[in-house]
């Protein structure tokens, strides 16, 4: 029977064998690279690719209002895919070309990669959390176990190791042998595949994107242990990712697709409740497979007083929501994004991490120009209580 590690190591390989050189050369953008000149395709379809996650919302959204339609654009149903391997090889196959991307993947398939893609906006914020089986009470109980991660460059994978260093563990990513007792294994897997995981006890615990930490609790298999975004505020988990040559050769159609996004979340902020069945299985939509109850449990979570006292929140005065929106791509957090890269354990080759300066990536990586003006459209930044274009990253283990 295959691990999950099994699992895992055949996936990374696959991929970065598909990412070779010799792929990537072969892609239309690297042929038309940085040309500068928009030529207009406003009759491109929006192909967007996604994982059955919260995360993926305002893309949703998006296309189930019609927002793509309303500023001039077809839009494709959107295709729904079981791995952050498999939505990246789709991405730089062109099958599809507007993605929710883990923002560390984003890093690694521009600079590790050489693919030429780019961040036009943030999906949302938080969202995501550590869940563990019920006897787990702390990151301390995970001493020799093994808890399930989403892939390496995740900041699922980020925030836990955080939190396992500073309880003192060894981190192990084999995929055979014991395990240490002071050690803790990360194994890859499917977010569709840790619920099962879990409930079969394969693994002790894993941390995901939403709504798979609901469902475990609402299936009573396991419990909250942390939320991410109570350990680093406000972060982002997915970016939309957009490819390079959308981005400088069809510009006016990247705005349109911007605008359809940032409209998107802006309609999401007081339609939680409706957003939830939007996005259930009982809708009939077909968007994701997850139950209307775990949706509306991440989108109008009300239970802050119960997380503070089982310890999964930490920082009440933070007033952190279980899941934000907002569009904007603060260069702070891409530039601390590079530099805690650097310190987090990562299978494969991640030689070209120590060469990249945080300041550059922000700049190079993230195109805001569409988002800045996508924003203005909908009455400016305090449309989404951003104050400033600026901020201080807060990461509190």
């Amino acid at each position: 029977m295959n691990t999950p590690s099994n699992l895992d190591r055949r996936s990374f390989l696959k991929f970065a064998l598909a990412t070779s050189a010799g792929a990537i050369a072969s892609t239309p953008s690297l042929q038309i690279f940085a040309k500068g000149k928009d030529t207009s395709r406003l009759n491109q379809p929006v192909k967007i690719g996604y994982l059955p996650i919260t995360d993926a919302t305002p893309l949703i959204i998006a296309h189930a209002n019609k927002l793509f339609e309303a500023e001039g654009l077809t839009a494709e149903k959107p295709t729904l895919f079981r791995s952050w391997a498999q939505i990246s090889e789709a991405m730089i196959a062109g099958q599809v070309n507007v993605v929710h991307l883990l923002s560390p993947v984003t890093i690694w398939l521009r600079y590790g990669k050489k693919f030429p893609a780019k961040i036009v906006a943030w999906n949302h914020t938080n969202g995501s959390a550590i869940t563990s089986l019920p006897e787990i009470k702390s990151v301390s109980d995970f001493a020799g176990k093994t808890v399930g991660i989403p892939f390496w460059y995740s900041i699922h994978n980020i925030v836990l190791q955080q939190l396992l260093t500073s309880a003192g563990l060894k981190l192990d990513t084999a995929t055979t042998g014991k395990i240490a007792d002071d050690a803790v294994r990360l194994s890859v897997l499917p977010p569709s595949d840790m619920v099962t995981a879990l409930a079969n006890k394969s693994i002790a615990g894993y941390t995901v994107a939403e709504p798979f930490n609901a469902a475990a609790e609402k299936l009573k298999l396991g419990r909250i242990l942390r939320f991410t975004g109570d350990v680093w505020r406000d972060h982002a988990c997915c970016v939309v990712l957009m490819r390079e040559e959308d981005t400088t050769q069809n510009r006016e159609w990247s705005q349109r697709v911007v605008n359809a996004i940032v409209k998107a979340q802006q309609w999401i902020l007081p339609n939680r409740t409706e957003t939830a069945k939007i996005l259930s299985k009982e809708s009939g939509r077909g968007y994701t497979p997850h139950a209307e109850a775990a949706l509306d449990r991440v989108l109008n979570d009300r239970e802050v007083e119960q997380y503070v006292k089982s310890g999964a929140i930490v920082h009440p005065e933070w007033q952190e929501p279980r899941i934000g929106f907002q569009p904007y791509p603060f260069p702070s957090y891409t530039e601390e994004l590079v530099r805690i890269l650097r310190k987090t354990k990562v299978e494969g080759d991640n030689a070209f991490l120590s060469s990249l300066d945080p300041a550059f990536v922000a700049n190079d990586l993230v195109d805001e120009s569409f988002i800045r003006t996508a924003l203005g459209e909908v009455g400016g930044p305090a449309a989404f209580g951003i104050e400033s274009f600026t901020r201080s990253e807060q990461i509190v283990v």
